[in-house]
């Protein structure tokens, strides 16, 4: 101890007069930058003697700051002092990342092979608190490739063994990193060309950033980008001979392709071209991607495939969780308008088989809630139910309430759609006193709309004629709209107008549901859910049948057959029942002349090909 304390002794003195010569040396102006101060702390401090500098330099600063109001002088030492402090603090940050990047490379090698994509993936998921950069894996790079040189000229194989697989290792890292900053310039260059419009697959292959992309990269992500604009399921690239270089040059790009995206779409304000629902898109078709190359790793067969496939899978469920973890995650819709209409299934169907494979966790519930509602959109409330009902246990064990509430509105609106009206009073009175519980407005909002819009259904199936129980329901409609148009939730605004103007005109109250129906355009169009813009033409279509404007009614009920359809709604077939009376009440000739004249406003909404085929929808409702 004595010893110690002499050393400790000695080592405060030597650091003292460090400090003393670095503040005289900066008060007579030799010290013309920071970089020297840095420079000389680097070179005097002994590794592990940090807290014995730190000390000596918080006791120089508190007598300086006490001598502040006596000493004219005092001001200019503080700053030099501080100066220092600065200096050592990015010393030891810098110190830290080194030992953290040493301590990452040294994990990597010690890994099994098998294992060690899954390890590579840890450092580089945005979900752990120190994530590595750019920079850092460039740092990785580098410490990766040290010790392989040595091991080299060793004779020994397994370190030989060790030092090529590092190689493979270090120059997947460089290529990815490469090829991620060839691409940079074209992340988000193609929105801005005339076709540009949408992220997704389907039908955007050739007009998304896939093209640029494939003519900005090499290597494997090439041979990825290509089979996107080839139209080609992307796990085909797991039939040609990879090595783990290929994938680690992938898994680095994609990462850094989707997290730019995702940060420069969360920036942009709302528009049609951009904003946080691009986001949500961009998680979903990069969670897809990885996860149908996990799929084609292991249907491969090749053993030394299956580490890929399992490093591929652990990549789909880290932008999941990422996704997830948003505060704005999209627990009542509002995904969809970034898809084409056969990739939104498609790709959200997807995630069924995967998510069955991991635990229940806070993320799978949330991803389990959007995948039923887009079963709901489409009409398939029995799949959807299943996926709420299994995302309400998940969300309850997990405490994750908003979660909870928001698959409670769900399973109140699929039980609409199956015509159980009881059970969507009740199922929306819990959420509303779940939501109320914990102060959760946009849930508050759903459930008062959910309930207003289930006693208005309840009361035309009994034919209850009683203008009190409307009146009540029409209420409910009302407090909700009011708290989703304060909350500035684009989704339950769009849904509690929608709501709202069907209860009017299912109240036998047209031209007012038409009032309310019109206020809520500009949200409707906001919250780009074609579902609810689909309900929305078709009940306003309904309001001029009831006004009786045939004319308006043919052209909103023909506008609501065509969105509905385009997304596989079988809520088509009511819009297709309305235009079919109203071809029998116009007769055939009249209502072709009126779908004529209004070719110039509905072409450019559902493309010419679109309004040309609107008489063959309308003549296959009629024949089934």
């Amino acid at each position: 101890m004595e010893s110690g304390g002499s050393l400790g002794g000695s080592l405060t003195e030597r650091y003292s007069a460090l400090i003393d010569e670095i503040v005289q040396q900066t008060l007579k102006g030799n010290i013309r930058s920071k970089e020297q101060v840095h420079q000389q702390l680097q070179e005097a401090i002994a590794v592990g003697t940090g807290e014995i500098f730190e000390r000596s330099l918080m006791l120089r600063i508190h007598d300086t700051e006490a001598q502040l109001e006596g000493s004219l002088k005092a001001p200019r030492i503080l700053r030099a002092l501080k100066t220092i402090e600065g200096e050592w603090q990015k010393g030891q940050a810098d110190r830290q990342s080194a030992q953290a990047i040493s301590q990452a490379a040294e994990s990597l090698r010690q890994t099994d092979a098998a294992e060690r994509p899954v390890a590579f993936l840890t450092l580089i998921d945005p979900n752990q608190p120190h994530s590595l950069n750019r920079q850092q894996l460039k740092q990785l790079a580098k410490a990766l490739a040290q010790p392989a040189e040595i091991a080299k000229e060793s004779a020994k194989e397994p370190a030989k063994e060790s030092a090529d697989e590092m190689a493979a290792w270090q120059q997947g890292i460089l290529l990815g990193l490469a090829n991620y900053q060839r691409l940079e310039a074209d992340l988000v260059s193609w929105l801005y060309q005339p076709a540009g419009t949408t992220v997704g697959f389907g039908e955007s292959e050739k007009q998304g950033p896939w093209p640029l992309w494939q003519k900005a990269s090499s290597g494997l992500p090439k041979l990825l980008f290509t089979a996107i604009v080839q139209e080609e399921p992307v796990e085909a690239i797991t039939r040609t001979a990879l090595d783990v270089t290929s994938w680690v040059d992938l898994a680095v790009l994609l990462q850094f392709v989707q997290r730019g995206l995702v940060t420069w779409f969360d920036k942009q304000p709302y528009s049609a071209k951009a904003g946080k629902q691009l986001s949500y898109s961009t998680f979903l078709i990069f969670a897809a991607i990885w996860g149908r190359l996990a799929q084609g790793f292991r249907n491969s067969g090749a053993s030394s495939y299956q580490a890929l496939a399992n490093g591929s899978f652990q990549l789909m469920l880290q932008i999941l969780r990422t996704f997830s973890q948003r505060d704005d995650f999209p627990l009542y819709g509002g995904v969809f308008a970034s898809f084409s209409g056969d990739y939104l299934q498609d790709t959200l169907d997807y995630f069924s088989e995967p998510l069955s494979q991991v635990d229940g966790t806070q993320e799978k519930a949330r991803i389990l809630t959007l995948l039923g509602y887009s079963r709901q959109m489409l009409g398939h409330s029995s799949a959807a139910q299943a996926f709420y009902q299994q995302a309400l246990e998940i969300a309850q064990s997990a405490g994750d309430l908003a979660c909870e509430t928001a698959d409670l509105c769900h399973l109140a609106r699929n039980a609409l759609l199956e015509k159980d009206y009881a059970q969507a009073v009740s199922t929306s009175q819990r959420a509303l006193i779940l939501a109320r519980q914990r102060g959760d407005r946009v849930g508050e909002a759903n459930a008062l709309v959910n309930l207003g819009y289930a006693q208005v259904l309840q009361g035309r199936a009994n034919d209850v004629i009683d203008p009190a129980l409307y009146d009540g329901a029409i209420a409910y409609l009302n407090q909700g709209l009011e708290l989703a148009v304060k909350q500035g939730d684009f989704q339950s605004q769009a849904l509690a107008y929608n709501s709202l103007g069907i209860g009017y005109v299912m109240c036998d109250r047209p031209q007012e549901g038409l009032d309310i129906l019109t206020k809520g355009a500009e949200p409707l169009k906001a919250s780009r859910n074609i579902y609810l813009q689909g309900l929305y033409t078709l009940y306003t279509a309904e309001a001029h049948h009831a006004l009786k404007h045939p004319q308006e009614a043919v052209f909103y009920s023909t506008l609501a057959m065509h969105l509905l359809e385009s997304i596989g709604s079988e809520d088509w077939r009511q819009a297709a029942g309305l235009a079919s009376i109203l071809q029998g009440q116009l007769g055939p000739e009249t209502f072709k002349q009126t779908l004529e004249k209004y070719r110039r406003q509905l072409a450019p909404i559902i493309s010419l090909e679109g309004f040309e085929r609107l008489p063959e929808l309308l003549k296959q409702y009629q024949q089934q």
